[in-house]
C-alpha cells in the first residue's frame, strides 16, 4: 500500500519517517511552506521535530492532490480542523486518524467528524502512548490500531508495522478515540499538580481518579472497558500525565506555576489538543450524565474562572464516596 500522510507538524513527521523507513517513498502534506521547503531541501522539520534528520524518501507537498496516487492516509491534523482537512482529501482511500479530540460545536469524536467529510473513505483510527521523537528515533513503541472492518485492519497493520513499532488490533473504534481525547484533559490536570508543586501522591491521585472519569464516559458512549484499559486509554494516559514531553502536560505545568492559559496558549506554535477538547467534553459529559469532576476542574482553569487554589480546595472538599 502506498501511504501519504496529512499534517506535517511533530507526529505527523514521525509517522512519514516510520512508514519510509522501509524503503518506500511516502508524501507528506503540509500547511506551511517553510515546513516543506526544510523537509525537501535538508531533509528536516527544525518547527516542529528538531534534531531528527529525515529519510529523503519523504516528500512534502503543499497540494493535496500529490496524495491522489496514495492507497492509505494517515490523517495528524488538529482535531478541530480535521473536518475541513478531511474533506480536501482524495475520496475512497482508507483513512487512518492519528488525531485525538472531540469536535467543539458537535461533540463528534474524529472518526464521526471523517465520516461526514468524506462518508467513501472507510475509517481506522491509530492511537496510544507516543512521543512522536521517540517514534521517529526508532525506539520501541506500542499502539492501538481501531478498526472496525478486521480484513482492513490486518492490511493496514502489516503495513504499519516495524520491528520497533506494534499495533495491537481492535474493533472498538470509539474506544481508542474516546481514550486519547480524554486523557489529554487529565494530562492538563497532571501538569497542574506539578506546577504547583502538589506532589507525586497528587499525580498518582489524578490518574487513577481520571482513569475512572475516563472508563465513565467512554461506556456512556458505547466504548469497551478493555480499550479503555488498554494502549489508548490507560497506556497514552500514564504517558502523557508524567512527562513535560507532552505539551499537554506542560501546558497544565504552566497553570500549575501561576500563568494565565490565555498566556500560555498565545505562546504556543504547536497544539495542546486538551485546551480544546476539554470544554467540550465537558459539555458532553453533562448531556450523557456522566460525573467528570478533574475534568471541570481543568475548564476552570483554563477559563481563568477560579483562583487555582479554590479550584483544589473544591477538588479535596469532594463529598467522601465508595471507590
Amino acid at each position: 500500500m502506498k501511504a501519504g500522510v496529512i499534517g506535517a507538524g511533530a507526529w505527523g513527521t514521525a509517522l512519514a519517517q516510520l512508514l519510509a523507513s522501509d524503503g518506500q517513498s511516502v508524501a507528506l502534506w503540509a500547511l506551511e511552506p517553510d515546513v516543506i521547503d526544510a523537509i525537501n531541501r535538508a531533509h528536516e522539520n527544525p518547527l516542529y521535530l528538531a534534531n531528527i534528520p529525515l529519510s529523503p524518501l519523504i516528500r512534502a507537498t503543499g497540494a493535496m492532490a500529490d496524495l491522489g496516487s496514495c492507497d492509505l492516509l494517515l490523517v495528524v491534523s488538529p482535531a478541530q480542523h480535521l473536518r475541513s482537512v478531511v474533506a480536501q482529501a482524495p475520496a475512497g482511500v482508507p483513512l487512518v486518524l492519528c488525531s485525538k479530540g472531540i469536535e467543539a460545536g458537535t461533540s463528534l469524536l474524529m472518526s464521526e467528524v471523517a465520516r461526514a467529510a468524506q462518508p467513501t473513505s472507510p475509517i481506522s483510527v491509530l492511537s496510544g502512548p507516543t512521543f512522536a521523537h521517540e517514534v521517529a528515533k526508532g525506539l520501541p513503541t506500542a499502539i492501538t490500531l481501531a478498526c472496525e472492518d478486521r480484513a482492513l485492519g490486518q492490511r493496514l497493520a502489516a503495513r504499519i508495522a516495524r520491528p520497533s513499532f506494534r499495533p495491537y488490533l481492535s474493533d472498538d473504534v470509539i474506544g481508542a478515540e474516546i481514550g486519547g481525547a480524554v486523557k489529554n484533559v487529565l494530562a492538563i490536570a497532571c501538569g497542574v499538580a506539578e506546577g504547583a508543586g502538589l506532589g507525586l501522591n497528587a499525580r498518582a491521585a489524578l490518574i487513577s481518579r481520571g482513569f475512572a472519569e475516563m472508563t465513565r464516559f467512554g461506556l456512556a458512549r458505547g466504548a469497551r472497558p478493555e480499550t479503555l484499559g488498554g494502549l489508548s486509554g490507560l497506556g497514552d494516559l500514564v504517558l502523557t500525565c508524567s512527562s513535560t514531553n507532552s505539551r499537554n502536560f506542560s501546558l497544565g505545568k504552566g497553570l500549575g506555576e501561576g500563568a494565565s492559559a490565555a498566556a500560555l496558549l498565545a505562546n504556543r506554535r504547536t497544539v495542546a489538543e486538551g485546551a480544546f477538547t476539554a470544554p467540550v467534553l465537558r459539555d458532553a459529559a453533562r448531556a450523557a450524565g456522566v460525573e467528570m469532576p478533574v475534568v471541570e476542574a481543568v475548564c476552570a482553569l483554563l477559563a481563568d474562572a477560579a483562583p487555582l487554589g479554590a479550584v483544589i480546595d473544591a477538588l479535596l472538599a469532594r463529598p467522601l464516596r465508595p471507590e
